[in-house]
């Protein structure tokens, strides 16, 4: 029984593998097309071009890999079918229950492997893939569009114009109000940078440079400038570095931290929730998707539907792809729970599994 669960286990894996490089080659070469016209802005150069896509690999294999493990798993069951080892061990007495064992096995090989990816290489290496292109492309970080990026924290409300590549702040206005929403002051500083030596007891300071500094009265204003200034705020070189990559290649505790900034702050979160329940669910699609391949596995090699079955096997990988962002939009357009979105095509294609399974092995 071992051997033969090892067997599986592996055909099923080198198949996958396989899969995922095919995948990963397609994606490779839409973003060389993609990036190949911005080659020869600044300092980005075709090698430095070929650097950046090779650095957004990471985030593709986290997308592809549900379904790199359905492509995997539906070829090397269709093989193993085709070379009649499936009716082999079955009639060798080896059950339903244990052959979906096998694949769950499987599927959990790569949905570690999908955790590894989300939980740490993606936000780190797609942090430094962006990095490296503003770098090399001499540009700086607009997180907002044209306005920069907005900060809101208690009665300061805060607009930061440009972060470059460094982690240095540009263009930095701060608008202070009364509790009836009165604008009181405001404070402009040409840049600044974030104190890295902090503890989680204290708040970040920011060291402002070059401030002016206006107070508005009832019936005039004062105006000081400084040449430094310390501002105290709740956003750390951290919560900013979060705004460099997509709530999607976060890591589950940046999400977690974000939202309780936003939330602190009275902000919308749909989002950065939604991205927080889909890390929790998306692992589990490679389980899901290891049981949706034996679903669509043809049973026996003299059936001439085995191609069709691949066929509609793969549309069905391609269709939970991007069911996940259609869920995703009806929750933040809608209001649908955050948590039911995340989860519900999970749900959806195990159930579909499962019947499928179930009424294939009634014939």
């Amino acid at each position: 029984m071992r051997i033969l669960n090892r067997y599986v286990i592996r055909q099923a894996s080198v198949a996958t593998v396989y899969a995922l490089v095919a995948l990963l080659s397609l994606y490779l070469f839409f973003d060389i097309m993609s990036e190949i016209s911005d080659v020869g802005e600044g300092g980005y150069t075709a090698t430095k071009m070929t650097q950046y896509v090779l650095m957004l690999l990471p985030a593709h294999a986290y997308e592809l890999m549900p379904l790199a493990v359905l492509v995997g798993g539906l070829i090397a069951l269709s093989q193993m079918a085709a070379n009649s080892e499936l009716t082999v061990i079955k009639t060798s007495g080896i059950s339903l229950a244990s052959i979906m064992t096998m694949l769950l096995q499987f599927g959990a090989i790569f949905a570690l492997l999908t955790v590894l990816l989300g939980e740490w290489i993606v936000p780190t290496v797609g942090q430094q893939a962006e990095r490296f292109k503003l770098n090399a492309t001499e540009n700086s970080i607009s997180a907002g569009g044209n306005s920069g990026i907005w900060i809101k924290q208690d009665n300061d409300i805060i607009n930061v114009a440009e972060m470059l590549p460094d982690g240095s702040l540009h263009g930095i206005t701060i608008y202070r109000h009364n509790p009836a929403f009165q604008l009181t002051s405001t404070l402009h500083a040409a840049s600044a940078k974030v104190d890295p030596h902090v503890t989680a007891d204290a708040p970040a300071v920011w060291h402002l440079h070059n401030v002016v500094a206006t107070e508005l009265h009832a019936q005039n204003t004062t105006v000081h400038q400084k040449a430094q200034q310390d501002w105290p705020v709740a956003i750390n070189q951290q919560l900013l570095n979060v705004l460099l990559v997509e709530p999607e290649q976060m890591s589950v505790w940046a999400l977690h931290t974000y939202v309780q900034h936003l939330k602190e702050n009275h902000q919308q979160t749909t989002r950065y929730e939604l991205a927080w329940w889909r890390k929790l669910a998306y692992p589990l699609a490679c389980l899901v998707m290891a049981l949706v391949a034996l679903a669509f596995t043809p049973q026996q090699s003299r059936h001439g539907n085995m191609g069709l079955k691949l066929f509609f096997g793969i549309c069905l990988g391609l269709a939970f792809h991007f069911a996940g962002r259609l869920f995703g939009f009806t929750s933040q357009l809608y209001g649908v729970p955050t948590w039911l979105s995340a989860f519900l095509p999970t749900l959806l294609f195990l159930l579909l599994a499962i019947y499928l399974i179930r009424r294939q092995e009634k014939r």
